[in-house]
């Protein structure tokens, strides 16, 4: 299990951590989601010990991480912008981990040339950003890791083989209980893979809960009212409403049973619940209609 009580970390002045408090279950896959500068890198770069907080705790495995090898030994990462030697090949760096990995597997590695198809023996830097992505998935995953921490993993690859690394890391998740840690701005691809969700703004985590009851807490419906009522109640508790034709939609913090209830008191012509996607879901809990995209007239 991940633990993060209270969490803050400023930068001359400025807290880019301000209190963040998280949960991430073992043997979960945990999507941490927030705008730009929400905090999410600086606390990524606290549970892989290269920042030292400078309030509050964080434990992995009921271990401090900071300056702890033991356990930093259990944890990989990649990073948005992966780090490799500049004049290394794929074989220096994997000679490199496994300096560093004690349960770096060759076996798997040798089965993952197969799935990356890359020339071990090309130096790193003259591939492609996609193929460089490929190359930390192979490495990073033949470290058999029990904690892995991704940031803005599958950037850059194509579809097949953003299937096929979460392919990878899933079968890790299900076989060897792997606790997985990702960060993304991808809410489309998160929702296919976590069971855990974090939404972060201002150095703080706002709320984290599970997917399921992350979508049971917040509904969207589309209601036909009678003729002449053009206008939605105004006793409804609607976090934001629009309307096309004579359909309004409206988002309400409740399940869907709840809000249809509360809906149904008007006896409207048509009532229809429809489950907010995960991307909805991020940006009505930061702020509705003034966080979704504004129109501008140029």
């Amino acid at each position: 299990m991940i633990e993060v009580n209270n969490l803050v970390k400023t930068f001359d002045g400025f807290a880019a951590l301000d209190g963040a408090t998280l949960s991430v279950p073992s043997g979960s896959v945990y999507g941490l989601v927030g705008p730009n500068g929400a905090g999410k890198s600086t606390l990524i770069r606290h549970l892989t010990g290269i920042y030292k907080q400078d309030a509050g705790s964080i434990s992995i495995g009921g271990q401090s991480v900071w300056e702890n090898p033991a356990l930093k030994a259990t944890i990989a990462a990649i990073p948005d912008d992966w780090y490799y030697f500049l004049q290394s090949t794929v074989v220096d760096m994997m000679r490199f981990y496994r300096g560093f990995y004690p349960q770096f597997s060759m076996e798997r590695y040798e089965k993952l040339k197969e799935v990356f198809s890359i020339d071990e023996k090309k130096t790193i830097r003259h591939l492609s950003k996609g193929m460089q992505k490929q190359v930390a998935f192979w490495l990073t995953m033949c470290c058999m890791p029990d904690y892995l921490i991704l940031d803005e993993p599958v950037d850059g690859l194509d579809p097949v083989m953003r299937r096929q690394v979460w392919s990878l890391v899933m079968g890790d998740v299900a076989e060897r209980g792997t606790t997985v840690l990702v960060s993304s701005h991808n809410l489309r691809e998160l929702e296919d893979v976590c069971d855990h969700v974090g939404i972060m703004d201002h150095g703080k985590v706002l709320l984290e809960r599970s997917l399921e009851q992350l979508q049971d807490n917040m509904v969207k419906l589309q209601v036909v009212f009678q003729d002449g009522m053009n206008e939605v109640p105004a006793d409804l508790p609607v976090l934001h409403a629009s309307k096309i034709g004579r359909i309004h939609t409206l988002i309400m913090r409740m399940n869907a049973e709840e809000a249809t209830a509360k809906v149904q008191q008007y006896a409207p012509l048509l009532v229809d619940a429809i489950p907010l996607t995960l991307e909805e879901i991020f940006i009505y809990e930061l702020g509705g209609a003034n966080y979704a995209v504004k129109d501008i007239v140029l």
